[in-house]
């Protein structure tokens, strides 16, 4: 019996040895990142508004809703006031055409929004993911819109309908319609119109279709020779549109690259495939955990989650940067954020370029990342 005891002990300490082999992240480290978030939960509940929202804002409050559904603490609506309280304020804010919003930026709110409700594993608000769904796909940019293949903007969708598109709307739409792949309609790929209340949406006759039409707009966002623009450079990273980069001329930046790598992954490009190996590459050699790569600190808390997202979707846990050594993008996104995070609790950016002074917007940010980090 003492033998058998000895042994069984054993098998567990190696067993237990080796699951601390495999974890990028050290166990201290993890309860840090842990205690962050917790931090940053409370955060947001001591600053949530009498209707439910963070910042009065539909997609600010569903990054804060995804933030505390994929926390470590595992809350959900049930478990958690604040989060029941988030969620009736999205559903409230769906338009009768099944976008989420109040007043602007339609498509970039209801993508979030669409996230949110997905994540919370609920078949009560299939219909309202139904409708979000079919909202987000008539938004892209297609034949059925008047665009051409040959058009710089086919396949991209923008802030709202026929608004001129980019990738980063487009990989807020992209990432929401992976996320609610569960809720999809027969009659979303069999080509039928849909009607809600009383309006007619044409949505994607075919689900392969959107994403082929996405991953051509995707591509023309990169600096690749897979790039039909004129302008395309050959350095593997992405720009914010087939016209426009954030970082002057036609310059690749850390947020869109990493938002390429993610959407090229979520539309099924595999690791082998050219356009992720450069982009890829792009990375390695402008790795940075303390800057967006040339845009400094502009947009920085978006960059830190689409980075996280985007090296945890390609699954592997080492980056090797421009000088050869390996990095573990994990451990070093977590110790940055814990560094710079508040003592009450939240992040906020001193540039305060594209919202990145508003708390609740970089705080969901940060939890995100750390989340995805954390994975």
């Amino acid at each position: 019996m003492v033998a058998f005891i000895s042994r069984v002990l054993f098998i567990f300490l190696v067993g237990v040895s080796f699951a601390s082999a495999q974890d990028p992240i050290e166990l201290s480290l993890r309860k840090e990142a842990e205690h962050s978030i917790e931090s940053a939960l409370k955060w947001f509940e001591k600053n949530q508004e009498e209707d439910g929202s963070w910042g009065h804002y539909p997609a600010i409050t569903a990054l804060a809703v995804s933030a505390f559904l994929n926390s470590p603490q595992g809350y959900s609506e049930n478990t958690n006031a604040s989060v029941a309280r988030a969620i009736d304020f999205i559903l409230q804010c769906q338009q009768p055409s099944g976008g989420i919003y109040i007043d602007d930026l339609a498509g970039y709110n209801t993508a979030i929004c669409l996230m949110a409700l997905s994540e919370t594993k609920n078949q009560k608000y299939s219909e309202a993911i139904q409708k979000a769904r079919d909202f987000l796909l008539s938004l892209q940019f297609n034949e059925g819109t008047g665009v051409t293949k040959e058009e710089a903007y086919f396949g991209g969708i923008g802030y709202k309908e026929k608004e001129r598109p980019d990738l980063s709307n487009l990989q807020w739409a992209i990432e929401a319609l992976k996320e609610s792949e569960d809720y999809r309609k027969v009659g979303e790929a069999s080509g039928k119109e849909q009607e809600y209340s009383g309006t007619k949406t044409n949505v994607a006759v075919n689900a392969q279709l959107f994403w082929d039409n996405a991953i051509l707009f995707i591509q023309r966002c990169q600096n690749f020779k897979t790039n039909d623009r004129s302008w395309a450079g050959d350095d593997g990273g992405l720009i914010y549109s087939p016209s426009e980069s954030k970082a002057g001329s036609y310059t690749s930046y850390g947020s869109m690259s990493y938002a390429g790598l993610k959407s090229f992954i979520y539309a099924g490009l595999t690791k082998e495939d050219e356009r992720v190996k450069a982009v890829v590459e792009w990375a390695q050699r402008n790795f940075s955990v303390t800057e967006n790569p040339f845009m400094g600190e502009q947009g920085l808390f978006y960059y830190y989650q689409t980075m996280a997202k985007a090296l945890d979707a390609f699954g592997d846990n080492f980056i090797a940067d421009s000088s050869g050594q390996k990095r573990n993008w994990r451990k070093e996104m977590i110790e940055q954020l814990i560094k710079i995070q508040d003592g009450e609790g939240f992040w906020v950016n001193k540039n305060n370029r594209w919202w990145e002074n508003k708390k609740e917007l970089t705080t969901s940010y940060a939890v995100l990342a750390l989340e995805h980090a954390l994975q």
